[in-house]
């Protein structure tokens, strides 16, 4: 019997909406422009300073932390496809609107606005492929959602400095569009499966009488604190402390990109058919390991070993975590416990720099070893986790 390609092996097996949900999700991280240089826009094209732009950032934060809660419950009331479809095009309109905005009133409530609504497509998103998959798949089909996004972001980077040089507001429409490209093929492309019962399945605090989900929450929360040092922290340090330009830091981070680009599809297969709590445990360890190290970094080669033994981690766990979501959630709760596991990454972005400042204070061991120590924390009650996530 002929054995499949490598390639073919990866593909294989997985449903043609899967396919729909994944190419709407490359598109939009395609055109992923405007977040990353929100800080640029808000200082250089509308004059504000460096405390207001601040504020309007503290405010975007405030609008993700609703986020996943609204948009897990609206996922199992009203349907997957109706929460994704619905929040990208509401996501596109508030780009446009913060795109025109002028005074500081408008660009606050844009910028809340834009917080609630940019990130609502992900319970939708994880509940569908929970809907879509066998649980034996799903591994596989949540580390291709990761790698398609990490595809996307790597090119909506590259591309969004350059077009930012010519104009912001191609930023702002480029992601409108993108937007609507997403909720388009979605709706037109990915069927309903939110099972019946769904709409009556009571609040949001169901979710939190699962022990072990509100525990596996907190791993996911260690995990995300660990990670988001890398957009908060990790710049600062880099070019603060260690006095690399920004140059230099951008091509070592460049690497996490390719890396994961390069390796993850290679790796997702073999990495499905291991037991997820102790693959995601070894992940976090890893992630932790790799950010301890960060502590002895002296030059950009220094930078790149430590970026390379992190990003392993992060491969390892890529699709774990939301496979582990799929198994904990019944059927007409999965966008609620999706939610939940959201709202862990938000809160994560908002507490990160909170906690990363002044730990930085203190010096580069006293942030790097706390922040690994996060990380082997988070591997340790994952595999505690472990029995009761298998016996479900």
């Amino acid at each position: 019997m002929e054995r499949p390609s490598f390639l073919r092996s990866q593909l294989d097996g997985l449903p043609r909406p899967f396919w729909a949900l994944w190419a709407g999700t490359l598109v939009n991280r395609l055109g992923t422009m405007v977040v990353p240089f929100t800080g640029v826009y808000l200082t250089q094209s509308r004059g504000l300073s460096i405390v207001a732009a601040g504020l309007v950032m503290g405010v975007f934060g405030a609008g993700s932390l609703l986020s996943q809660v609204v948009a897990g419950v609206l996922t199992d009331r009203i349907g997957r496809r109706a929460t994704l479809s619905g929040g990208m095009l509401a996501t596109s309109a508030a780009m446009l609107a913060l795109g025109y905005s002028t005074s500081l009133p408008a660009i606050l409530a844009s910028m809340f606005a834009l917080g609630l609504v940019i990130d609502a497509y992900r319970p939708a998103s994880n509940a569908l492929v929970a809907d879509l998959i066998p649980p034996k798949e799903r591994p596989r089909a949540y580390g291709l959602l990761f790698w398609g996004v990490n595809l996307g972001y790597s090119v909506g980077m590259t591309a969004g400095g350059w077009l930012a040089g010519i104009g912001f507001i191609w930023l702002f429409w480029i992601d409108a569009l993108s937007g609507v490209v997403f909720a388009v093929l979605v709706w037109r492309a990915v069927p309903e499966t939110r099972p019946e019962g769904g709409h009556s399945a009571g609040g949001f605090l169901v979710v939190l009488r699962d022990r072990v989900m509100v525990g596996f929450t907190l791993v996911v929360l260690g995990n995300a604190l660990v990670y988001a040092q890398t957009m908060s922290m990790l710049p600062v340090a880099m070019t603060g402390v260690v006095k690399l330009t920004p140059g230099q830091f951008g091509t070592a981070m460049a690497l996490n990109g390719v890396l994961i680009v390069i390796v993850q599809p290679l790796v997702s297969g073999w990495l499905g058919r291991m037991d997820p709590a102790r693959t995601l445990a070894l992940g976090l360890a890893v992630m932790g390991a790799g950010f301890a190290m960060t502590a002895y970094v002296t030059t950009t080669l220094g930078l790149v070993v430590t970026i390379a033994v992190w990003t392993a981690g992060e491969i390892m766990t890529a699709g774990i975590a939301g496979a582990v979501v799929a198994r904990l959630a019944p059927p007409e709760l999965r966008g609620r416990y999706a939610g939940l596991s959201g709202f862990a990454w938000s809160l994560a972005g908002m507490l990160a720099p909170l906690l990363g400042g002044p730990l930085l204070e203190l010096g580069s061991r006293a942030l790097w070893f706390t922040i690994g120590g996060v990380g082997f924390a988070s591997a340790i009650g994952m595999l505690l986790l472990g029995p009761a996530i298998r016996r479900r």
